[in-house]
């Protein structure tokens, strides 16, 4: 008789899962990249003076950040190709990775928004006006003594939202995106369902790691920087 748990189906998973991970990064890479850039625009909207764009940045934000992962990804999947073919053009066979990354780029953009805007607004603004003031143009005070700092303060909040960018990522596979998860449920299907539990402890073992090591490597960056912060406020 089969055993109901068995702990071999576990180690057996990691060959097969571990190579799909290439594709987990590559969505989250990308991601993190363009949803950094976008979510800087935005937070360079909120900071600054004009009303429009700053409450067209808000309520992007707040809208963004109300909306569940998998609706917005759903949103993305069907909604693109729908404006595509009323304007004519077939987006229906564009790679679903794409979909995945335009989604969560928009979701991690809302999120870089306000970890860039609130770590550049705890910078003492008195700094600027002492850097001018010895002879530094804006731009190198911003590169040499604003930027630094707030680099520091943005550090555990971008880790944060790396690692749950990874997780989130993990829905890609409701549109058929195979990944890692994606092909935990092909394992999965091919053994008629069976063994599922074996082959989900396999996975979760793989994103805690990625979670712990991302978590890490943070903390390291968050003590390198921090040192180049504490140098600057030095006497």
């Amino acid at each position: 008789m089969e055993k109901y748990f068995d702990s071999s189906y576990i180690w057996g998973a990691f060959p097969t899962l571990l190579p799909f991970l290439k594709v987990t990064f590559m969505v989250a890479g990308f991601s993190v990249l363009f949803g950094t850039l976008f979510g800087l625009v935005l937070a360079v909207a909120k900071i600054g003076g004009n009303l429009f764009f700053k409450k067209l940045a808000n309520g992007y934000t707040t809208i963004l950040r109300c909306t569940p992962s998998i609706v917005l990804l759903f949103l993305v999947y069907y909604g693109i190709p729908a404006i595509g073919n009323n304007l004519g053009i077939d987006l229906n066979h564009i790679d679903k990775a794409i979909f995945v990354v335009v989604a969560f780029s928009l979701q991690f953009a809302a999120i870089m928004s306000e970890v860039i805007r609130s770590a550049y607004e705890s910078i003492d603004k008195g700094q600027y006006e002492a850097g001018v003031s010895v002879g530094l143009s804006p731009f190198h005070v911003y590169r040499r003594i604003i930027f630094p700092q707030a680099l520091v303060v943005a550090l555990p909040n971008f880790g944060n939202g790396l690692i749950s960018l990874l997780q989130e990522g993990a829905l890609a596979y409701t549109i058929g995106l195979i990944d890692v998860v994606g092909k935990a449920e092909l394992i999965i299907a091919s053994n008629y369902n069976t063994h599922a539990l074996e082959i989900y402890l396999a996975l979760a073992v793989i994103y805690w790691v990625l979670s712990i090591l991302i978590e890490q490597l943070f903390l390291k960056l968050e003590k390198v920087f921090g040192r180049g912060k504490r140098s600057l406020s030095a006497p």
